[in-house]
């Protein structure tokens, strides 16, 4: 009994293993191979003109370029703002931005102070002038030394930086008749400010 249950068990895996190689061993073609089905001798195909893949469609060119219909950059943001909407930029900016550009946005951050080019700050005049979208497009394209980072920081990330851009600018720069009763009169009475 024993040499029969041996022969059985070692009979059983050639068996399995035949069935396994016939399904991955099918004819298929792998991407960018040859093939000689079609007559330009390509496997992969081309996209059919016109057609736009599934999640590829920019139609909204106020979200997904920052440009208003007259091919300017826009100045308003193209989706709710709110506390979330800030903080997910700030930790955006945190990540991708401030190791050049500084937490501040002043420009000193730390690979400028391991002797790479500094950025401009932002809280120079024409930097306070420029629309969001200006700040959208050049974190999606890259300007200068700086790289785009399209690939790595989704649309709505690029557009939470671009506002977190703005409030930091604002942080340092809100005019006296913008704060608030209680803030003003503060200001006005700390020695040496607001004069």
């Amino acid at each position: 009994m024993p040499r029969t249950l041996l022969g059985l068990l070692l009979s059983l895996p050639p068996a399995f293993l035949g069935c396994r190689q016939d399904m991955f061993n099918q004819p298929k073609v792998k991407p960018l191979a040859a093939s000689d089905f079609y007559d330009d001798g390509a496997g992969a195909r081309p996209s059919v003109p016109g057609t736009v893949a599934r999640g590829e469609l920019r139609a909204d060119r106020a979200f997904y370029a920052g440009l208003g219909p007259d091919g300017r950059f826009i100045d308003r943001l193209p989706l709710p703002l709110d506390r979330a909407l800030l903080l997910r930029g700030r930790e955006r900016f945190d990540i991708f931005c401030s190791p050049c550009h500084g937490r501040l946005g002043d420009g000193k951050g730390m690979i400028v102070q391991r002797g790479f080019k500094a950025p401009p700050s932002y809280h120079i005049d024409r930097l306070r002038r420029e629309p969001l979208g200006y700040f959208f497009d050049v974190t999606t394209n890259g300007f200068g030394q700086m790289s785009g980072y399209a690939a790595q920081v989704p649309p709505r990330d690029r557009w939470a930086i671009a506002a977190y851009i703005r409030a930091l600018q604002l942080s340092q720069h809100a005019p006296a008749g913008a704060l608030p009763e209680r803030d003003r009169r503060a200001l006005e009475a700390a020695p040496g400010e607001g004069r």
